[in-house]
């Protein structure tokens, strides 16, 4: 049975599977069917143009084609980054570099907590009794690391 619809591919076959395939992705998006479904497109106009292709090189040729869309399609999305003018949006803690904070709580061991605004932060740096002004100097996962300043 599954032989018999594989010798029977013809080019519209592969036409609504690419057309299917560009429909999952907008669904489920994430820049992989959409690929798929242009391999599958252009298969599909290869077939139209040759249509003496034999079932098995109609799928190698499919196979072939949605690898390298894969490939190429990967990066141009990942090449086409742009430059944002709030690069910390989505990393809080980093906004906090550079400013400097009055310890409610001594740090001890290096390890302490900070609360900024309404957070509470784990930091870490020199040992400083409650009260010494430090500087955000730096991010490690979510412990802002601290030193001491001057003023």
């Amino acid at each position: 049975m599954a032989m018999a619809f594989f010798q029977s591919l013809t080019y519209w076959h592969w036409l609504i599977l690419g057309v299917a395939l560009i429909g999952v992705e907008m669904i489920a998006p994430g820049f992989v069917f959409l690929w798929l479904g242009i391999a599958a497109g252009v298969t599909g106009v290869g077939v139209l143009a040759v249509p003496e292709l034999g079932w098995e090189i109609q799928v190698l040729l499919f196979a072939a084609l949605a690898l390298v869309s894969v490939f190429f399609g990967r990066r141009y999305v990942s090449n086409k980054a742009r430059p944002t003018d709030q690069p910390a949006l989505n990393r809080r803690g980093q906004g906090y570099v550079g400013r400097s904070y009055t310890l409610a709580q001594p740090v001890s061991n290096g390890i302490g907590r900070l609360v900024i605004d309404d957070t509470n932060w784990a930091i870490s740096g020199p040992d400083a009794a409650s009260g010494t002004r430090v500087r955000v100097v730096g991010m490690d996962d979510m412990v802002l690391i601290v030193e001491p300043t001057d003023q």
